[in-house]
């Protein structure tokens, strides 16, 4: 495959590839390294290339088992965990002071959990993956991310709880 054809056919996905790695990563600069290495992988390749019949969904698959490599990489996920949590106060308005301790409670509580149900919990509640996307992610089968999910959720509510119930009986 030429450079020209190897432009048509694959660049147009450019947009469509980012916005993938974007959703994945929540990072732009990272977005556009990993969309960036997977046209070099592709470029690569380009001569087993011609036998794919759907390059669009080859592009997808690859930028996506990508992601899911690099969100797997513990320096990786460990960087994002403390951007993941920094980033629940920006949602709240900024004048609502009881909704901001809050959610800064939450986080804390959510910082105390073992790191496989953190991870989870952002996954899922944070960064609202799909059951499917954690799978590839972890590694863990959907019933271990259940059944972590649903501990996680069930510590952070009654570590809510006891912190909110002890404030309201100290008042």
């Amino acid at each position: 495959m030429d450079a020209e054809s190897f432009k048509k056919e694959f660049l147009p996905f450019h947009r469509k590839l980012y916005h993938i790695a974007y959703r994945l990563l929540e990072n732009e600069a990272d977005a556009e390294d990993l969309v960036q290495e997977a046209y070099l992988k592709l470029w690569d390749k380009r001569e087993g290339l011609a036998i794919i019949s759907n390059p669009e969904a080859f592009s997808v698959t690859l930028v996506k088992n990508m992601c899911f490599d690099l969100l797997r990489s513990g320096k990786y996920t460990a960087n994002k965990q403390t951007v993941e949590l920094n980033g629940i106060h920006y949602t709240c308005p900024a004048d609502d002071m009881e909704t901001r301790d809050e959610v800064r409670q939450v986080k804390n509580i959510i910082a105390q959990l073992p790191e496989q149900q953190q991870k989870v919990v952002i996954l899922r509640d944070v960064k609202e993956c799909s059951y499917e996307e954690i799978e590839h992610i972890t590694g863990l089968n959907s019933i271990n991310i259940r059944v972590l999910l649903s501990r996680a959720r069930k510590r952070i509510r009654e570590q809510f709880n006891k912190l909110n119930n002890y404030e309201s009986r100290r008042n």
